[in-house]
C-alpha cells in the first residue's frame, strides 16, 4: 500500500501480474510496454487490454532535476472558453515563476471506461517537475503512481472529493448557488428551478445545495420537480428546460449551473416562444465571454477561473521548493454578475 496524503492507495500490478494475465512471457510484455515492433498484433492486443484492465502504469525514468523548468497542465479538452481562461491564468503565473508549461488534453477514457495512461508515459519520458490537472478524475494508481515518484501535483477543480491531502483548487460554489438564487428571490420570484451539472460532481452537488439553502432561508417550499440535471451539456440543458416548461405550474426564473448549459435553456425558451427576461428570468454560473455575447446578455456567477488556475501553479511552485500548503483546499469567491437576463416576475393575468 502507498498513502496519499493520509490517505492509503493500492499500488499498481507488476509487469510479471501483467505478463500472467496476457499469457505471455515478461520480456514480451515489456517489449510492449516500452513500444517496441517485435511483437505480433494479437499479442501486442492481449497485452494491452491486460495493461488497461490491471491499471498498469510504466516505472518512469523520472529525474526532477532534468528539467526543473517545465511542469504539465493536464486540462479535460481544449475547445472550450473555460479551458482558454484556464490556460491563461497558468500562462501568466508560469510566466512569473520562470517556468515553461507543456499542456495536454489527456485522462480521456477508452472504450473500457478506463483513463487511459498517456499523459503518465508523456511525464515519464519529459521528466516535468510537477503536474496541475483540471477537471480530471484519477484513479487510486493514478494517485499511487504519482506519490510513488514524489511528483508533486495540484487538482484545479477536481471532479470528485480528491483523497485527504491532495491539494485542490476551486471556486465558492455553494455561496454562487446562494447568492443567484438569493438575487431571483429578491427580483420577486418563488417559483425557481435549478439545471444542475452532473449528479456527482464536487461543484454541482455545492451549487444546488446553496439554491437549496437560500429557498429555505427564504422560507420558499422546495420542489423537488424543479431540480434537474443535464451534465453540462447543452442539448440536455435544452431538453430538462423543455420539461420544466410542461409542468402544470412551470417555474417563473431558473438558475443554470453553466453559461454553457444556458445556451441550451435560451433555445428552449425562443421554441416556445417566450422572452427572457419578460416570461423567464435566467441565472447562469461561470461568466464566460458567452454570457456577454448572448441576447439578451446573461446575469451569472463569476467564478475567476484564471485566478483559480494562477494559484494553483503558484502553489505547485512552492511543492516544487519542497513546501507544503498550510491548507489541503483553497477556495476562490464567487460574484453575481447581473446583466439583462433577470427581471421581476411578470403579473399572473387575471
Amino acid at each position: 500500500m502507498v498513502r496519499t496524503g493520509g490517505a492509503s492507495v493500492t499500488a499498481g500490478p507488476t509487469l510479471a501480474v501483467v505478463a500472467r494475465e496476457a499469457g505471455v512471457s515478461v520480456p514480451t510484455a515489456s517489449k510492449v510496454v516500452n513500444g517496441r515492433e517485435d511483437v505480433a498484433p494479437e499479442t501486442r492486443r492481449r497485452v494491452t487490454e491486460a495493461l488497461d484492465r490491471l491499471g498498469y502504469v510504466r516505472r518512469p525514468r523520472f529525474d526532477a532535476a532534468k528539467t526543473p523548468g517545465l511542469v504539465d497542465l493536464v486540462v479535460h479538452s481544449l475547445d472550450t472558453s473555460w479551458s482558454g481562461a484556464v490556460l491563461h491564468g497558468v500562462e501568466a503565473a508560469a510566466h512569473d515563476a520562470g517556468l515553461e508549461v507543456v499542456v495536454s488534453a489527456g485522462l480521456t477514457r477508452t472504450r473500457g471506461g478506463r483513463p487511459e495512461r498517456g499523459w503518465l508515459d508523456k511525464l515519464t519520458a519529459r521528466g516535468s517537475s510537477g503536474v496541475l490537472f483540471n477537471l480530471a478524475e484519477l484513479t487510486a494508481s493514478q494517485y499511487a503512481w504519482l506519490e510513488q515518484h514524489r511528483i508533486p501535483f495540484v487538482m484545479i477543480d477536481p471532479v470528485l472529493e480528491p483523497p485527504p491531502g491532495v491539494v485542490s483548487v476551486g471556486a465558492a460554489n455553494w455561496h454562487g448557488g446562494v447568492t443567484a438564487t438569493e438575487h431571483l428571490l429578491a427580483l420577486g420570484h418563488e417559483r425557481i428551478a435549478v439545471i444542475a451539472g452532473h449528479q456527482r460532481k464536487m461543484c454541482s452537488t455545492a451549487r444546488v445545495a446553496g439554491y437549496r439553502s437560500a429557498l429555505a432561508s427564504a422560507g420558499v417550499r422546495h420542489r423537488p420537480e424543479y431540480v434537474r440535471h443535464a451534465s453540462f451539456d447543452e442539448s440536455v440543458a435544452r431538453r430538462r428546460m423543455l420539461e420544466l416548461l410542461d409542468l402544470p405550474e412551470p417555474p417563473t426564473a431558473v438558475f443554470v449551473c453553466s453559461d454553457r448549459m444556458a445556451l441550451g435553456v435560451y433555445e428552449a425558451l425562443a421554441e416556445r416562444g417566450l422572452s427572457v427576461p419578460a416570461d423567464m428570468s435566467v441565472v447562469g454560473f461561470d461568466d464566460l465571454p458567452e454570457a456577454r455575447w448572448i441576447a439578451p446578455a446573461l446575469t451569472t456567477v463569476r467564478q475567476p477561473l484564471s485566478e483559480m488556475a494562477a494559484t494553483a501553479l503558484r502553489l505547485l511552485v512552492r511543492m516544487m521548493d519542497g513546501e507544503r500548503p498550510e491548507s489541503t483546499r483553497t477556495e476562490l469567491s464567487t460574484r453575481l454578475v447581473e446583466r439583462a437576463s433577470t427581471a421581476v416576475p411578470r403579473a399572473p393575468a387575471h
